[in-house]
C-alpha cells in the first residue's frame, strides 16, 4: 500500500531532523548565500526508485528550489546518467542533498537487485514465476521499499499482518497440526468481531500455509489450501514437493523461499513454483550511487 502524501513528507521530515537538528553548521558558517545551479548524477547502473522523497527532501527544506527529474521510477540508470537538475540556493541544497540521496540510494539499490532476479529468471525461460519481497524491511521504510521492488519488475507479498493470513510453522506448532489450524481459522474469520476489524469478507482473505513435507503439503490440500510456502526445501525437494502439489490440485499456487540467492534462483524457478520470496531484496540490497554536482553558482 503506498504511503498517502502526507505520511511521505512526515517521513522525510523525520529523515531531515535527524540529519539537520538545530541546523547545517558548515553550509551556515562557511558558505557566502549565493544561487547555485547543480545535477544528481549516477555514479553505477542500476533502476531508479526513491524519487519522490528525494525531491520532498530538497523542497521541504527550501520550497524556492527549483528541482527538476529528468528519469522516473522504474527507469535505467548507466554512469553518468543526469537523473535531477537543481536551481536552488546554495546552503539549503547542501543541506538537503544526503538525506535526497539516502533515499535515491538505497530504493534504487532495491530495485536494480530486484531487476537482476526478475531478469535472470526470465531469461532463463521462467517469466511465469514471480520475484516476490518479504516483511524483512527496515522499520519505517517498508512501503518505500516494496514500492521500489515493483518499480525494479518484482512483486509484492503482504503489506504486513493485516492483509493475509500466512500459517506458519509456530502458528502449526502452537495448535498442534494444519487441520486444526484452519479449524479454528474458519470458526473465527466468521465472527462479526474478526469481520469489523479487518474490514474484509471470508472470500476476499488470501490464506497461505507453510509447509515442511509431504505430509503437511497433502494435509494443507486435503483442508482447501489454495497457496502453500514451500521453506527452506532443496531442490531436491521442491521438485518432490511441486510434483506432489500439482498432482493433487490443479489451482494451488507455491512458493519457494529461504536462502535464494542469484545463484541459485533460476533452479528454483525451473522446479515450477508459481513465487520465490526473496528477503535479500529489502534487507541486503546494496546501495546505488549517486552523486550531487554544482554545474554553475552567482
Amino acid at each position: 500500500m503506498p504511503l498517502k502524501q502526507q505520511e511521505l513528507i512526515t517521513l522525510v521530515k523525520t529523515a531531515l531532523a535527524e540529519d539537520i537538528g538545530r541546523g547545517d553548521m558548515t553550509s551556515l558558517s562557511c558558505l557566502e548565500p549565493f544561487s547555485v545551479k547543480a545535477e544528481i548524477i549516477a555514479k553505477s547502473e542500476g533502476i531508479l526508485s526513491g524519487l519522490q522523497p528525494a525531491l520532498l527532501a530538497f523542497m521541504i527544506v527550501d520550497s524556492a528550489n527549483i528541482i527538476m527529474p529528468l528519469k522516473k521510477n522504474g527507469d535505467s540508470f548507466k554512469p553518468g546518467d543526469i537523473i535531477i537538475k537543481i536551481d536552488g540556493f546554495n546552503q539549503t541544497v547542501f543541506t538537503s542533498e544526503r538525506v535526497a540521496l539516502n533515499f535515491m540510494g538505497h530504493l534504487s539499490g532495491v530495485a536494480t537487485l530486484t531487476n537482476k532476479f526478475v531478469r535472470k529468471v526470465a531469461e532463463a525461460g521462467h517469466s511465469g514465476c514471480k520475484i516476490i519481497d518479504t516483511r524483512k524491511t527496515l522499520p519505517g521504510l517498508r512501503a518505500l521499499q516494496k514500492q521500489a521492488v515493483v518499480a525494479g519488475g518484482g512483486d509484492n507479498h503482504r503489506q504486513g499482518l493485516y492483509d493475509m493470513i500466512l500459517i506458519k510453522d509456530n502458528h502449526i506448532a502452537a495448535t498442534g497440526s494444519i487441520s486444526k489450524a484452519i479449524k479454528l481459522l474458519n470458526e473465527n474469520i466468521e465472527t462479526p468481531e474478526f469481520r469489523l476489524q479487518f474490514a474484509l469478507h471470508k472470500d476476499e482473505i488470501e490464506i497461505e500455509i507453510e509447509i515442511s513435507n509431504e505430509k503437511q503439503l497433502k494435509e494443507a490440500i486435503e483442508c482447501g489450501a489454495k497457496r502453500l510456502l514451500l521453506d527452506n526445501q532443496s531442490i531436491e525437494n521442491l521438485h518432490k514437493l511441486v510434483s506432489i502439489a500439482r498432482n493433487l490440485s490443479d489451482n494451488v499456487k507455491l512458493e519457494a523461499s529461504g536462502n535464494v540467492s542469484l545463484e541459485n534462483v533460476v533452479q528454483i524457478a525451473a522446479t515450477g513454483v508459481d513465487y520465490i520470496s526473496v528477503g535479500a531484496l529489502t534487507h541486503s540490497a546494496p546501495t546505488s550511487d549517486f552523486s550531487l554536482k554544482v554545474t554553475d553558482q552567482k
